[in-house]
């Protein structure tokens, strides 16, 4: 691939960017996208548009993001979101702060060196762009002295990662701590989760035997329990019943509808009660569905009634009417064994996997380390076909392995397009196969809540990411184009692995330019939501609440974007002394990143959870991965340079783990439990502790009827009204 293959990749990836950035800014001044472009500021009762869209500017957007506080992002979008925008601004820092060095001074000694054209003719990378190898280490005379720079500048990111990721740690954790202090109640803080249940005694109940233990412990403080339930076939009905609603939701749209067109007395929509509404009788469908109704919610009251006091599980939500103690039972060790009654915090209500609550503690231990050797053997496998994907997605690879695709990959316009984007383009989407399955593998762990699923899965998708992406792409695409060199000579493939690596640097400057302008710009523009919005609205949506399920935007999506972003940083790390021109794609990256979600941040997602920055451990962890996998790479490659001083690099891998040890036993444990100093610090007023354990009610067992007395069994009686103050 030749220099003016990767610059028409460049130039073709900022166009594309501007063009999705001006069709941002036209589609979203449209009043009739609003939902898909400002749904946030929409359901929380804002205008779209600030200052009015009549007198506003097109590039507004870029203004108000880079206006916009750390507390505005808190307000519209939680702490997660604004711990996600400190891990933007701190790798940004980082290659910022670094990059100032390392372009100023490696920059200048690569070029001035000429060992590129030494060695021209042994080349045995094909895929390098010869003259971005001269601003490389690839231009550097083995054991020359001009490699001193690059070994300072080694200890110079390592200590600028250092000093930001202490300081946004600290920074973190006053966030998280700020937030768990607020003076207003959230349910979670007032609860505790209990598993494995000890064995219920004869002659009692489930709810009784959590009661008695939790009020000889916490006498003063106890409020109440809530036992868990088998809640599969109330659920079913529950399903149904809200089926039937929705259903009858949507034939009064139509029915009103036809009423506006038409005379005053409309049509009456119809249907058969049949197979599919294929066959069978012809009924009035709002007369149909009203019947359904009354008969399911009869039969959900029924099985409430049974489920409640006859499907009683070994767990259970604990409720105390104040924060400190649900605090320091959440800490605590509450029995001899470590297998019963396992007290942890209780998550948010909307993000309880019921489901895995009720997993008994060894089969929770067993399941998790059969899920870490399923993720393993796919990292594995999954390294053999991204490994050939690589290898064989180079034009010159598919001329010998597919012959009759010569006349096509000749034209130039086509040879140019498929040289910049066919490599990465495939990863991209090969790599977009993977999330759904690690989110799947990360819940059959038996982990209890949402978020923890998210940051678990995002762990798995990072190692996955640089074992297969990093190193399967270099050693995949390296082993490919000298298979025969290596046959020749196996001692050779250790040097060949670790020569080839500046020539892999214009690989993953493609694949991180391809990540920020193409990604960022759809990511901007969200032309795929506002075609399926449309699609839906037009064709398929009747009643509001199918009209709202068709804009509703979700979250950021942390299980894929944090791994994406994490991938980059190791990349871009790893990268940064061996070819620094790498890092001010890097710095793009995160920029037009910070950027752009900035925007939507404050405009489009709607949290699905706030798990108050428990992901900036995780976040911390990867970027220290990512700088020890740096620091050794840079440690390998001197050696196989063969510079004399390589040993001083040694100690940072030892500074680094040393380093994230301080961390986490600094840190750590405040992000895992809150400290009761934290809870400790008082109230607006007094919690309304019935309507706090009611929202944590699963909805197929809420009474349909407010004066129902009936549910004394698991969950004692509900109310339905008042507030949480």
């Amino acid at each position: 691939m030749e220099f003016s293959s990767f610059l028409t990749s460049l130039g073709t990836s900022f166009t594309i960017f501007i063009i999705l950035m001006l069709l941002f800014t036209w589609l979203s001044a449209k009043r009739g996208n609003a939902v898909v472009y400002y749904p946030n500021r929409i359901l929380k009762g804002l205008e779209p548009w600030e200052g009015g869209l009549k007198t506003r500017n097109p590039l507004a957007w870029i203004r108000e993001a880079l206006s916009s506080t750390e507390q505005d992002i808190i307000n519209m979008s939680g702490i997660d979101t604004a711990v996600y925008f400190v891990f933007l601004g701190t790798v940004l820092g980082i290659l910022v702060l670094s990059g100032v060095v390392l372009l100023l001074v490696l920059l200048p000694t690569a070029s001035t060196d000429d060992e590129v054209k030494k060695n021209a003719k042994s080349t045995t990378s094909k895929g390098t762009f010869n003259d971005l190898d001269k601003l490389s280490m690839a231009n550097i005379e083995e054991r020359s002295p001009r490699l001193w720079a690059f070994l300072i500048a080694v200890y110079w990111v390592s200590l600028v990662t250092y000093v930001l990721s202490w300081k946004a740690y600290k920074h973190v954790s006053a966030l998280r701590a700020n937030a768990l202090m607020s003076p207003e109640v959230k349910p979670e803080q007032f609860a505790v989760l209990v598993r494995d249940l000890s064995d219920v005694t004869p002659g009692q109940t489930s709810k009784e035997q959590v009661d008695s233990y939790f009020k000889s412990i916490y006498p003063d403080t106890f409020y109440r329990s809530l036992v868990l339930t088998n809640n599969k076939k109330v659920d079913k009905i529950w399903a149904e019943l809200e089926g039937y609603r929705k259903k009858l939701a949507r034939t009064e749209a139509i029915y009103e509808e036809s009423r506006r067109k038409g005379n005053s007395e409309g049509k009456r929509p119809t249907n058969k009660t049949g197979f599919l509404g294929l066959c069978g009788k012809q009924v009035d469908s709002i007369e149909y569905y009203n019947e359904k109704i009354k008969k399911m919610t009869q039969k959900l009251e029924a099985e409430q009634k049974v489920t409640l006091r006859e499907k009683q599980l070994g767990a259970a939500l604990v409720f105390f009417t104040d924060r400190v103690t649900a605090a320091l039972a959440a800490q605590s060790l509450h029995a001899q064994m470590v297998d019963k009654w396992t007290v942890t915090d209780a998550p948010e209500p909307r993000q309880l996997i019921w489901t895995n609550l009720t997993i008994k503690f060894f089969v929770r231990i067993v399941r998790q380390y059969m899920v870490y050797v399923l993720v393993f053997l796919t990292i594995v496998f999954y390294m053999i076909p991204i490994g050939f994907i690589s290898a064989i997605t180079t034009l010159e690879n598919l001329r010998k392995l597919l012959p009759f695709l010569k006349p096509i990959v000749d034209q130039v316009q086509i040879k140019t397009v498929l040289e910049a984007y066919l490599p990465q383009l495939a990863l991209i989407i090969f790599l977009s196969l993977l999330p759904m399955f690690l989110l799947f593998l990360s819940k059959i762990e038996g982990i209890p809540s949402g978020s923890h699923v998210i940051r678990a899965a995002s762990g798995k998708y990072f190692y996955f990411s640089v074992l297969n992406v990093f190193i399967g792409v270099t050693i995949g695409g390296t082993l490919f184009d000298t298979l025969k060199s290596v046959e020749e000579e196996p001692n050779s493939l250790v040097p060949l692995l670790a020569k080839s690596l500046p020539g892999n640097a214009t690989f993953f400057i493609t694949f991180v330019a391809l990540k920020f302008f193409v990604g960022y710009g759809l990511e901007l523009s969200r032309l795929f939501p506002l075609i399926i919005y449309h699609l839906r609205r037009k064709y398929l949506c009747k009643s509001e609440a199918e009209i709202r399920e068709a804009w509703f935007p979700g979250d950021i999506s942390y299980a894929t974007r944090v791994p994406s972003d994490m991938l980059i940083i190791t990349i871009v790390l790893c990268y940064s002394v061996i070819a620094p021109v790498i890092i001010p794609f890097g710095v793009l990256y995160f920029a037009l990143g910070w950027l752009v979600l900035r925007n939507q941040a404050l405009k489009v997602y709607v949290p699905s959870y706030e798990s108050y920055g428990r992901m900036w451990p995780h976040m911390h962890t990867r970027i220290m991965g990512a700088l020890l996998l740096y620091q050794v790479t840079m440690l390998g490659y001197f050696g196989v340079i063969q510079f004399y001083y390589t040993p001083i690099l040694i100690p940072l891998p030892i500074l680094s783990l040393l380093f994230y040890y301080v961390c986490r036993r600094k840190f750590y444990n405040a992000f895992c439990h809150t400290a009761l100093e934290v809870a400790s610090q008082e109230l607006k007023e007094t919690p309304n502790m019935e309507l706090i354990f009611r929202s944590y009610i699963p909805p197929s067992l809420i009474p349909e009827k407010q004066e129902d007395e009936q549910f004394e069994g698991a969950l004692s009686r509900v109310s339905r009204t008042g507030s949480f103050v």
